[in-house]
Order: structure tokens, then sequence, then C-alpha cells
């Protein structure tokens, strides 16, 4: 059972992205920036649509590739946030291809939020997975968010994830993008910045 695997799909606002991830630890990820033009400041959601569902057929297909077999459940970013209110137009294309995928191979399709995705990848990468099943505070700081948040996950996960605070006004990823753009840099900025900053 060591080679069964998990296919994962976030459609998010800017990034198409797919990964696999074994039990035994080994992963695989591909992802594709989605294009904005030169000189725009961001992308309408029918064109960020457009553009995942573009992406995904070929990522998926290299991600595949990487594994032997199926995968034996699927999993996609379905809101931005967990809550009821929280919805855009961009995680259709990440939900319709999982979904289609797992009702084809007959497997369990799992939907969470791009924030909840967010919080586990920094639990794993920074080895601190002894944090699940116990409540405490994670910083969700991406492109159009910037929120302290109580995490009170499950061993596996699942659970609440409640706002305790957050920007009113300007996001961090919006603050990045507004400098990189009077300097002169496409949108998004956030890795032409960083590359500056690393000279």
């Amino acid at each position: 059972m060591a080679d069964r695997w998990c296919l994962g799909i976030d459609t998010s606002n800017y990034t198409t992205s797919v990964a696999g991830c074994r039990a035994d630890g080994l992963h695989h990820a591909r992802r594709r920036p989605l294009e904005v033009s030169a000189g725009q400041r961001g992308l309408r959601q029918s064109d960020a649509l457009f553009l995942h569902v573009r992406a995904l057929p070929a990522l998926v297909e290299a991600l595949c590739a990487q594994f032997d077999g199926p995968p034996a459940c699927v999993a996609v970013s379905a809101t931005p946030r967990d809550a009821a209110d929280s919805y855009m137009p961009c995680f259709l294309a990440g939900v319709s291809a999982a979904r289609s995928a797992a009702a084809a191979l007959g497997v369990p399709c799992h939907e969470l939020s791009h924030q909840r995705g967010h919080v586990l990848a920094a639990l794993l990468g920074c080895g601190r997975l002894d944090l699940l099943g116990r409540p405490h505070a994670a910083f969700h700081v991406s492109g159009g968010t910037t929120e302290l948040l109580r995490v009170e996950a499950d061993p596996h996960g699942d659970g609440a994830i409640t706002l305790l605070g957050g920007s009113a006004d300007l996001n961090a990823g919006q603050l990045v993008d507004r400098c990189g753009l009077q300097v002169g840099l496409d949108f998004p900025c956030g890795p032409a910045l960083e590359a500056l900053a690393e000279q």
C-alpha cells in the first residue's frame, strides 16, 4: 500500500497547481503561473478560470507520470476560506477536474479550502504536524489575505479554523504588488521582487 498516493489540485487566483503525495512522504508537484499581460494589475475571474482549465490537463498528466498507478483519492481547494460565503469562480476549474477524475476512478474526492491548504502545508513544511489535534494560532498571508487564525484541526487536518483578525484594508500581497508595479515589474510582482531582494 506504500505506493498509493493522493492527487491534490488548487486553482487559486494566479497559479494552477497540482501535487501528489504518498503516505511514505514521496511527493511531486507541478505548477503554472497564470499569464497576466504586461501593464495589467490582475485578471478577471472569467480569464483566470479559462487559463486554469487550459493548464490543468498537461499538469495532471505530467504529475501522474511520476507515480505508479492511479491516485487512491483526490483533494481539491474548493473555496478560498473556511466560511459559508467564501466563493471565487477560479476554484471551479479545480473542483470540476477533481470531481470528474475521482468519479472516473471510483475514488473519494475531498474538498477543502485554499486557506486550510496553506495552514496544513505550513505545518508540514516546518515539521510541526504535531500541532494537529491541539489548538494553535496561524498566520495566513498570501496574495489577497492577511489573517490571524485559530486552528482547531484534528490529527487528520479537519476541524474549525476561526478568523481572529486581519487586515481591514490592504493585504500583504497587494502591498507587494503595488510596490512592484511602482518600480516597473510585471504583475504579480512577488517572484520578481524576491529575486531583486536576493541581489
